[in-house]
């Protein structure tokens, strides 16, 4: 896949417990740990607001385009 999602990184950078994200905007942690491991398909443009609100962050902090070759090489 060649969007990464980086939401583990900037929950380590702001400190904060997938089950705190989880509380604060209104999802499960469930999700959040679907979201976290990038096995989703999409987002909502309301979910992704509510993340950047509260991490203080940019959607570009949390979501990264990587093309499939580079992809194969990171991991």
């Amino acid at each position: 896949m060649a969007i990464v999602v980086n939401l583990d990184v900037m929950l380590a950078r702001r400190k904060m417990r997938s089950k705190e994200l989880a509380e604060r905007i209104g999802i499960t942690e469930q999700n959040v740990s679907l979201l976290k491991s990038g096995k989703v398909k999409g987002i909502r443009f309301d979910t992704l607001t509510r993340i950047c609100e509260t991490l203080a962050c940019q959607p570009g902090d949390i979501l990264e385009y990587r093309p499939d070759d580079q992809e194969d090489a990171a991991t």
